[in-house]
């Protein structure tokens, strides 16, 4: 849900994309996307390259006119503006400020171009400085900015015209590692301050679970799921957005039999797993579980529903232990648990494997492309 909007924020506007398709070099660069960014809702686009994130971008933005459908913000169609009359800001993944202008004139250009008065301008500018904190570098050339200054004045630029929706093109692309969590806390804080409705693009799945309030996962020019974080990651709707988002152990399995709120399920492996499920199974029909790293255990003894595994080696990742087994039936599995200080590694040879208590194994027919 959109986190209410801060003190002095604009009114939020919606965003409603209708059976927008668009045709490119003989295909189908997006195909019917229906799409609704409720007002002062972040909804980040994901996936592949390839898959019409991009395009529908520009198609909002005026860039790129679609073949089908419409777009409408407030429930007023503006298909037919250009797009310096949308009332939308934009910011490009290269920012694309201009190298001769200071940050000042950079930030005042779009008000200069739709005639507001140097007066306007000047009280724009300075508030927008203050909003991304960059008072003290007014005068200096984009040259002289880092890439995270640089994407600063950007925002700015975009949010100093007082835009109805707000368009993010891959923004933390071009920014080294340690500087994208600052952004993205600075790209959230801003969004709420100013109640702005927005659509991110990116490929990265990490940027899209921590800033936004839903994700359109996209493949082949649609929508394959459009859910929170939590129910992207948690319960994915189709084995494509299971395996683009995060990372899964697949094992095949084959249903036994229904129980109460799921299945039996017999692996591959030897073993028997209960697992909840909506889905709509029948007995014998082979299906992949998939599993989380972190809901995966390891241990030195047999136990119920576990099975014997060779554990290769270990990879200390952060504040995780990453387990690298491999199962009787020679699937290669993944484990991730949790790292106490000073632990590098763990032991290798024979172990056994199951579910961690909090797991939330998820099926999907065998034959799902």
């Amino acid at each position: 849900m959109p986190v209410p909007a801060e003190s002095g924020a604009m009114t939020a506007q919606p965003l409603t994309l209708d059976g927008i398709t668009h045709s490119y070099g003989g295909g189908l660069a997006v195909d019917n996307v229906t799409l609704e960014v409720k007002g002062g809702e972040l909804v980040a686009l994901l996936g592949p390259s390839g898959c019409g994130k991009t395009t529908l971008l520009r198609i909002v933005a005026g860039f790129i006119q679609q073949s089908n459908g419409k777009v409408t913000i407030d429930g007023r169609p503006i298909d037919v503006l250009p797009p310096n009359r949308r009332e939308i800001g934009i910011v490009f993944q290269n920012y694309a400020l201009f190298p001769h202008m200071s940050v000042a004139e950079n930030i005042a250009y779009g008000l200069a171009a739709r005639g507001e008065s140097r007066e306007v301008q000047a009280q724009r500018v300075a508030e927008m400085l203050a909003t991304v904190q960059m008072g003290k570098f007014a005068d200096r050339k984009p040259k002289q900015l880092s890439g995270g200054q640089q994407q600063r004045v950007a925002l700015a630029r975009a949010l100093a015209m007082r835009p109805r929706i707000l368009l993010l093109d891959e923004p933390f692309a071009a920014l080294d590692k340690n500087l994208r969590l600052d952004m993205q806390i600075e790209i959230k804080r801003l969004q709420r301050q100013f109640a702005l409705t927005a659509i991110m693009v990116t490929h990265d799945q990490d940027e899209a679970m921590a800033i936004a309030d839903r994700i359109a996962v996209m493949s082949q020019g649609r929508i394959e799921q459009l859910g929170t974080p939590v129910q992207i990651y948690d319960e994915p709707a189709t084995l494509f957005v299971n395996s683009f988002i995060g990372s899964s152990n697949l094992l095949n399995g084959r249903i036994e039999a229904p129980v109460d709120g799921g299945y039996r399920v017999s692996l591959g492996n030897g073993a028997a797993w209960t697992v909840a499920s909506r889905g709509r199974f029948e007995a014998g029909q082979p299906v992949i579980v998939s599993v989380r790293p972190e809901h995966m255990l390891l241990a030195a003894e047999p136990g119920d529903e576990r099975f014997p595994v060779d554990l290769k080696f270990s990879l200390p990742i952060g504040g995780e232990l990453i387990h690298d087994v491999t199962g009787a039936d020679g699937a290669s599995l993944k484990v991730a648990l949790s790292r106490r200080p000073g632990m590098a590694s763990g032991r290798s040879g024979p172990a056994f494997c199951g579910l961690a208590a909090h797991a939330r194994p998820v099926l999907f027919p065998a034959s799902q492309p």
